[in-house]
């Protein structure tokens, strides 16, 4: 007997890629349902070779349901998952809203699978934000072996993910400037093609924008409490895939050659690194790819003890779609349901 999955939010960038990761990995369902807001029922939306047509959120009976990927945004998750949860479904919720909560667990199963186990205080699970999910799959082996004491980076984040508005947005003022009429901001503060914006969410009071304090504090939940780490986070002009160019101050000497093997044998990495042109990887070559790529390791000659690199993963995978479902499949390999597969 399979399970019961919901996809709430399943017309958005990130609930059609959860749909797409749950068929490409077999996902051991028997039924998914495709949930979003009542303006969305009866839309249809693709699951393996099927057609799912998304039924109202508001009048689902989750009874009997095991999991719950959501990925509708805070308020809406906010208002829904303890409701879900306490109909003995387990939420897996890909906004902000549960990160920051002690009793919820915040999980990227490469990293802290282990702490999965928390989720039966309210039947939630949260998943990080999409640049922290990256970052930690490749800082967890090297603080393994060298202790992190001291994180410096700067994010390159596509549009994607500000969702499918912003999305148009880089594609109207591209078309605009070529073909058409250049078209103001909407979604972004000011133009977005063939710019940068040095500006991801809302400013806080100390000049952190809340995407680099998210960075910071979840990359110590996940990770280690210990560790610090300062970001700047910038809006490119790229449809699907974030990059990070990272500096760390490790503890324990480590040399690049040594980060490399280590590198290459964790799980959900993958090194590419041949210093010559085209020896790394950048994001248009990550899209639709499982994997947080590496390239550019190199030791840092104004620090002891100090390594350079640059990341790069799709965003709607590993920093959403794909750690929720990676979750949901650790919850059932430890067999921690009440239900019986």
């Amino acid at each position: 007997m399979g399970y019961k999955v919901a996809v709430i939010g399943a017309t958005g960038n990130v609930g059609r890629e959860m749909l797409n990761i749950l068929a490409e990995r077999e996902f051991p369902a028997d039924e998914v349902f495709a949930l979003a807001s009542r303006r969305s029922m009866g839309v249809e939306v693709s699951f393996g070779d099927k057609r799912l047509k998304c039924q109202d959120l508001e009048n689902f009976d989750f009874r009997g349901v095991d999991f719950a990927l959501m990925s509708a945004g805070s308020a809406v998750s906010k208002e829904w998952s303890p409701k879900i949860g306490a109909q003995g479904c387990v939420v897996i919720d890909n906004s902000s809203c549960w990160r920051y909560d002690p009793d919820v667990p915040l999980i990227v199963p490469e990293v802290n699978a282990d702490a999965v186990t928390g989720f039966a205080k309210k039947n939630i699970v949260a998943n990080p934000n999409c640049s922290t999910a990256q970052l930690v799959v490749v800082l967890k082996p090297l603080h393994d072996a060298a202790r992190i004491k001291r994180v410096v980076v700067a994010t390159y984040q596509s549009v994607s993910g500000a969702g499918k508005e912003a999305m148009d947005e880089l594609w109207d003022q591209t078309k605009g400037i070529f073909a058409t009429a250049p078209t103001g901001p909407k979604t972004f503060t000011k133009q977005i093609a063939f710019n940068v914006i040095p500006h991801i969410d809302v400013f806080m009071e100390d000049g952190q924008t809340k995407e680099e304090w998210k960075m910071a504090v979840e990359t110590k939940k996940i990770l280690d409490p210990k560790i610090k780490l300062t970001a700047t986070c910038v809006r490119v002009p790229v449809f699907v895939g974030h990059s990070e160019a990272v500096n760390v101050e490790f503890e324990d000497p480590i040399t690049a050659d040594q980060a490399r093997k280590i590198l290459r044998e964790a799980p959900g990495v993958l090194v590419v690194d041949k210093r010559e042109p085209g020896g790394y990887v950048t994001p248009i070559e990550c899209v639709g790819d499982y994997a947080t790529y590496v390239s550019r390791i190199r030791e840092d000659q104004t620090l002891d003890n100090g390594l350079s690199f640059w990341i790069v993963s799709d965003n709607l995978r590993k920093g959403a779609a794909l750690n929720t479902v990676q979750i949901a499949e650790t919850i059932i390999n430890r067999k921690l349901l009440d239900r019986a597969a």
